[in-house]
């Protein structure tokens, strides 16, 4: 049974790590490209769908976990851009990770990664959205938190090297996490007992499975050979998205750092949104 774990641990670690590597110097490349002015120009425009376009590119393009984000949230705040387009970021940036969602269209297929992609955006927008026109802009506190500078790339060939080194530094280790967890799973775990317990007649597991996420902590990159396994064992999409989506998008240590600039009724309606959106998307995820 150990033996088992093992060869499913390097299988599945052999496997995530050329994807990974690959993908990210790829797309390190392809960030060359892209004109951060124009970006951030266009962000801070009154065309609030253009806005929100942008607002989506620039989360794709800066794969941050959850904590991550909320400096560069705090920098968007500190040079006034509007209020539904910081937000829009701030539920975007960590669950529209490319490296990571590629992985997922290699791993869990391209239907799935496509689906979760649309849903998640499309949440994003409406959530922002919906936050500014309910009035949660005044609950913006007067802080600033430190420590985030902007910074002018050159990239080529060596800097994109050099990015996915720092990349793998700051993110494969979660990988190799989840690699292992998978793992230990799939070989010590009864096939049986998931797919009874975590099957898809269980409708209930799946805002269950959204509300167990934002405690969790477990990184975008954790979950994917995590989740390739209990869907190979049994368990049903619904509350294995679910659980995606809620681990990556909140999480406790992001929720202490929004205290810092966020006042409590906003806090509170960030946690309730990220478990609707799981949850919602776990659902959508069963009718497809």
């Amino acid at each position: 049974m150990w033996t088992e774990t093992f060869k499913s641990f390097l299988s599945i670690a052999i496997e995530l790590t050329v994807l990974f590597v690959v993908i990210s110097f790829a797309i390190n490349l392809v960030q060359a490209y892209i004109p951060y002015e124009k970006v951030e120009k266009y962000l801070s425009g009154k065309n609030k769908g253009m806005a929100a376009a942008f607002a989506l590119i620039f989360a794709f393009v800066t794969p941050f976990c959850s904590c991550s984000t909320i400096p560069v949230v705090v920098n968007m705040l500190k040079k006034k851009m509007p209020f539904s387009i910081v937000m829009i970021f701030l539920f975007s940036s960590p669950i529209l990770d490319p490296t990571i969602i590629t992985i997922m269209g290699v791993v869990l297929g391209w239907k799935v990664s496509i689906i979760y992609t649309v849903i998640t955006t499309v949440f994003s927008v409406i959530i922002g959205f919906a936050l500014e026109a309910f009035g949660f802009e005044k609950s913006v506190k007067n802080v600033m938190v430190k420590g985030y500078e902007e910074e002018t790339k050159t990239f080529n060939v060596k800097a994109a090297f050099n990015e996915t080194l720092a990349l793998m530094k700051s993110v494969y280790p979660y990988l190799i996490n989840g690699a292992l967890i998978g793992s230990v799973i799939h070989g010590l775990v009864p096939t049986h007992w998931i797919a009874s317990a975590f099957g898809s007649d269980k409708w209930w597991i799946v805002p269950i499975a959204a509300i167990v996420g934002i405690p969790l902590y477990i990184r975008l990159s954790s979950m994917i050979p995590i989740s390739q396994v209990l869907i190979a064992k049994g368990m049903a999409l619904g509350p294995v998205m679910a659980l995606i989506i809620s681990s990556a998008g909140a999480s406790l240590p992001e929720v202490i750092l929004l205290k810092s600039i966020f006042k409590k009724e906003l806090v509170v309606t960030f946690v309730l949104s990220v478990i609707m959106m799981s949850t919602i998307s776990g659902f959508i995820f069963y009718l497809v």
